[in-house]
């Protein structure tokens, strides 16, 4: 695998790892929480941390798919291990899953919520957190392994 490439694939799979964990598993709870913590009506709470979330993610989802097609270019390139091409596609399937079918779920459930409207519970959160924790392993073995083949 070329070298430059290889360090070019490390960064960004770190990169977007960084992304990842900062939102989805930092400031995602931290808003939810901070939320309940200072808003008297709990309905309130859910509408101001989605409207937030609407907008944060969506700039998180821009970047990721920004990373991933960096990266997706960069192994295609570096004429990469199996193993680095093996976990390219691995997250950018999950990514794909995540943006195609489960964030326009949740686009129009939240869009439901912020309305007033009460949609019976969903478990498309649920999906789309088990691909983020799944994506992170995944990252993280990407990055390690690309930065093993300079």
């Amino acid at each position: 695998m070329n070298h430059s490439l290889a360090a070019l694939t490390a960064a960004t799979a770190f990169t977007w790892l960084g992304t990842v964990v900062g939102v989805s598993l930092l400031e995602t709870p931290l808003r939810f929480r901070a939320l309940r913590n200072h808003v008297e009506e709990d309905a309130e709470a859910t509408r101001l941390g989605l409207g937030i979330g609407r907008l944060v993610f969506r700039a998180l989802n821009t970047a990721e798919a920004v990373l991933a097609v960096v990266t997706v270019v960069a192994v295609l390139v570096a004429g990469p291990t199996v193993a680095v091409a093996v976990l390219t596609g691995i997250v950018a399937v999950l990514l794909t899953v995540q943006l195609a079918a489960v964030r326009p779920f949740l686009q129009r459930r939240s869009s439901r919520v912020l309305a007033g409207e009460h949609p019976p519970r969903s478990g498309a959160h649920h999906v789309y957190v088990t691909l983020e924790m799944l994506k992170v392993p995944a990252l993280i073995a990407l990055g390690a392994t690309a930065l093993a083949a300079l």
